[in-house]
């Protein structure tokens, strides 16, 4: 008997969503908040861009968040936080740029459920120093359709890339490094993810990533332990790979599987609490 495929990690996205949608009862408040904080692109003010100056603008009444007092009541003020698992404001990607331009050779195919992607070249004739990065630079986004092309767009990529991934790794570094910074949770277990489909779409590229370990691995160091003990009870949501923690721990372990003989002692330079699981 046949089983039914899981789904992949573009399509949990959308289903996280949905949920959230029936949590809140609002399926734009976490996206709105973040807006107003400053954290992801506004966007344009409509599929044409933005509206002329003086005319109606929803930029113009978007809140501001207002900053906390210096002090209170005269009482000195508190030493200033390190802030290492605070947000970083996420900046309009080249993706989102070149995807409203309609230089992407994708568009969302309506008819499955969950979601696809259409492509309108095939994959193996794409040129993948142009796009890959551009596609890994789309990892940041937390707004659909781009969220859900990118990531899908880079899965599909790396399944049918073959011998032209190898060459283009230098490029997807500062991609990585830019969406791992963001700090966003959920952009990091999306980057984590890629990462190691990455390492596993091809020979020597676990290799030829082990020089940018000083580039990756220091939010790897950051949000190693970051996992949830909750007891004896069960984790429902363990099959969406959301766990921080859980997801650095798989990556390093395949980083120093596919790594070579130089990855272990690199990995354990960036983060010293890593025990290898080759070594006895």
């Amino acid at each position: 008997m046949a089983t039914k495929p899981s789904c992949g990690p573009a399509q949990t996205l959308l289903i996280e969503d949905a949920l959230k949608k029936l949590i809140y009862r609002d399926g734009s408040r976490s996206i709105r908040l973040e807006k107003e904080k400053k954290l992801i692109p506004i966007g344009t003010e409509s599929p044409f861009g933005d509206f002329p100056k003086g005319y109606a603008s929803m930029k113009g009444k978007m809140k501001t968040v207002s900053s906390m007092p210096e002090s209170f009541g005269g009482a000195a003020k508190p030493p200033a936080r390190a802030g290492a698992y605070e947000r970083r404001p996420i900046s309009k990607t080249e993706f989102r740029r070149f995807y409203d331009r309609g230089d992407l050779p994708i568009q969302i195919f309506h008819g499955a459920v969950g979601g696809k992607i259409a492509w309108k070249v095939e994959i193996e004739k794409l040129d993948f120093h142009h796009y890959l990065p551009i596609f890994f630079d789309g990892l940041r986004e937390r707004e659909d359709p781009y969220r859900f092309l990118a990531v899908q767009g880079v899965y599909d990529m790396l399944e049918s890339g073959g011998s032209k991934i190898l060459p283009v790794v230098p490029q997807l570094i500062i991609p990585i490094k830019t969406a791992l910074n963001s700090r966003c949770p959920e952009v990091i277990a999306t980057t984590i993810k890629i990462l190691i489909a990455l390492v596993l779409s091809g020979e020597m590229i676990g290799e030829a990533l082990v020089p940018y370990y000083r580039q990756i691995l220091p939010v790897f160091n950051i949000f190693k332990s970051c996992t949830s003990n909750i007891g004896d009870r069960i984790d429902y949501s363990q099959r969406k790979r959301l766990n921080l923690g859980e997801l650095i721990n798989e990556a390093l372990e395949i980083f120093e599987v596919h790594g070579g003989e130089d990855a272990f002692i690199n990995i354990k330079y960036m983060i010293p609490t890593y025990e290898s699981c080759v070594l006895s």
